[in-house]
């Protein structure tokens, strides 16, 4: 294996065929780097021994790295054009397939200053890269999207679940920036999240505008405990950021409502199993008529997030299917009447991703929206995997162009799946002021936190530019923890910084930051122990112990640059210097021997 490598490095490709053609499996290996072999042959950006690669040895076309990098993103690291016009027009790979941080070969082409490389890239793709966007243009958690335009301005609203405030409202002028400028129930009582359990709540909601009026339906989904576990809600405002008016229970079962106005002012909900279409009042506040099955659906499988379109004299019904795993997709069927008859599309599924090696999965549940200009645009949930195929940042929403088919179907991304980099929308550009810090000066906390349910009334204060949070009694695992402060996560890379003031701490009490998603799947993995407080001239550590550990144990030392070191504790002695084995009791205080030096302000944990 080395010796292939070492012949890869130096572009022998006499001695890479003399290898391959006596071990042809070498080709699978990595080097010591953890690169595979057919990778490092392409960042070489040699093409006789690319094509070699390609063409005569064992590998896959489909290999990747860990970070999802294909052959084409490391011979753009090389910046030969011949290598990647072999790769792109031979091999049919695209400088526009995203790695796991969604980095494209067109933009390693442009970070690296390789600016015949870009051109090339530039033609293959029709635009420049400063006229395209990034997908998923919501990241982290922003499930389930719908989308309505109000004149030059775009609304959307996401799935909420079990947090608080519930249903994000968030605005755009351009579909591509977007803020969260309210939601959809404020109100404690309103919410009625207390007693839900992780993963129900608020699904699936739809946001429309009549007659001067937003409307905001979802599902509240209760638990499994009674006969009812379904409904729906609508709420309305004449102002997009709320404040909406109390929830109207609609009592019918079922997901994923939306709500359809038709020419002649009548008012619809659609719900699944398939879409099924009942008449509302004029607020939109009651069910008037018996839900009745308009389509089950193109697969036939989970039917769902059904929406309707009325264009050039047709009904368009768009319908999610699959489920939410790697078969999600988005179909869509019309009619000439709104209770006709409907018809398949010929080309559906209009939004499926079909290559499994792709980083943007699991898409489906969208919505049209036309902009000012004519343009069509289909918003929709997707997932990017990582490790084992977990979408570990949630399901978040993506944006691709819709077009026009000469019979008059709509298509999304020209039937090509997601993508990772779109030409932008012809709209004016408008991005919004980061709101990734918080000083908490305001005296009201910035739509970026949310809860898991309602805190307690006294749980979560702002007061002198800090945010004070009492303590409670339970663990992360339970649903009476309320009183936690959250933000999503958008990047499967971050780091996160805050300041936090301690009381002290008892045997089994814990604060400061965790990853969390809901009680279900919380994880206590450490121990807090305590932080170093002092040194002496031997360099053993003094801390004031805050729960049992013993010689033997590894600690691990928390540093101040983010990364940590694990260390053995080496001996222990109280707090007249006599040698102990253990500090079973809180609050001591203790010496402790690691080998090495330590500093004041150094969080020691165990892992559990």
């Amino acid at each position: 294996m080395r010796k292939l490598a070492d012949s890869i490095y130096l572009e022998n490709i006499a001695e890479v065929k003399t290898i391959l053609e006596n071990e042809p499996n070498l080709i699978d290996e990595k080097d010591e780097h953890g690169v595979l072999m057919a990778l490092l042959a392409a960042k070489t950006g040699n093409l006789e021994l690319v094509k070699y690669i390609v063409e005569y040895s064992r590998a896959s076309m489909n290999i990747h790295d860990d970070n999802n990098k294909n052959m084409l993103h490391y011979a753009a690291m090389s910046g030969s054009v011949p290598t990647c016009r072999y790769l792109v027009e031979r091999v049919g790979m695209s400088p526009l397939s995203g790695d796991i941080n969604l980095q494209t070969p067109f933009e390693v082409a442009h970070q690296n200053h390789f600016i015949e490389l870009e051109e090339y890239f530039e033609s293959v793709v029709g635009h420049k890269l400063s006229e395209m966007y990034h997908n998923p243009i919501r990241t982290g958690m922003y499930p389930d999207p719908s989308i309505v335009r109000v004149e030059d301005t775009y609304y959307m609203v996401n799935s909420s679940f079990i947090f608080y405030p519930c249903i994000p409202v968030s605005h755009s002028k351009d579909l591509i920036h977007w803020k969260i400028i309210g939601y959809a129930i404020t109100e404690p009582e309103w919410a009625a999240l207390d007693d839900l359990e992780g993963g129900r709540g608020y699904w699936a909601p739809d946001i429309s505008y009549y007659k001067g009026r937003f409307y905001i339906t979802a599902t509240y989904r209760l638990n499994d405990t009674g006969n009812v576990y379904r409904k729906q809600i609508v709420v309305s405002s004449d102002k997009p950021e709320g404040p909406y008016s109390k929830p109207a229970i609609i009592d019918e079962d079922g997901i994923d409502p939306s709500i359809f106005n038709d020419d002649d002012g009548r008012r619809y909900m659609l719900l699944n199993r398939g879409a099924r279409i009942f008449e509302l009042n004029e607020d939109a506040t009651k069910q008037i008529s018996k839900a009745e099955l308009l389509f089950y659906g193109d697969n036939k499988r989970a039917p769902e997030g059904p929406h309707l379109l009325k264009k050039d004299g047709y009904y368009y019904l768009f319908e999610a299917e699959g489920g939410t795993g790697p078969g999600h997709r988005i179909t869509v069927s019309r009619s000439k009447e709104l209770k006709g008859i409907y018809e398949p599309c010929p080309y559906n599924p209009i939004m499926r991703q079909n290559n499994p090696d792709e980083i943007i999965q699991r898409c489906g549940h969208g919505k049209p929206v036309q902009t000012q200009n004519g343009d069509w645009y289909m918003v929709y949930l997707c997932g990017r995997k990582i490790g084992d195929g977990y979408s570990i940042l949630g399901r978040e929403t993506a944006l691709d162009p819709i077009s026009w088919t000469m019979d008059g179907w709509p298509i999304v991304n020209n039937l090509k799946g997601p993508s990772a980099l779109q030409v932008k929308p012809d709209l004016p550009e408008m991005i919004w002021e980061d709101e990734s810090d918080d000083d908490f000066n305001n005296s009201y906390l910035s739509n970026e936190w949310w809860f898991p349910r309602v805190p307690e009334m006294d749980g979560i204060k702002l007061k002198d530019s800090h945010i004070h949070i009492k303590g409670s009694r339970y663990n992360l695992d339970t649903m009476k923890a309320k009183n936690i402060l959250l933000r999503r996560q958008k990047h499967f890379r971050f780091s996160a910084v805050c300041k936090l003031c301690m009381p002290e701490l008892y045997p089994g009490q814990n604060c400061g930051m965790t990853c969390y998603y809901d009680e279900n799947t919380y994880i206590k993995e450490y121990t807090y122990i305590g932080i170093v407080q002092d040194i002496d001239e031997n360099g053993w550590c003094k801390i004031y112990q805050r729960n049992k550990f013993s010689v033997g144990e590894t600690i691990e030392v928390m540093l101040p640059d983010g990364s940590n070191k694990n260390l053995p504790v080496l001996a222990m002695e109280d707090g007249d210097r006599n040698s102990v084995e253990s500090a079973p009791h809180p609050k001591q205080e203790i010496w402790i021997n690691f080998g090495e030096a330590l500093e004041r302000g150094f969080l020691l944990r165990r892992k559990e």
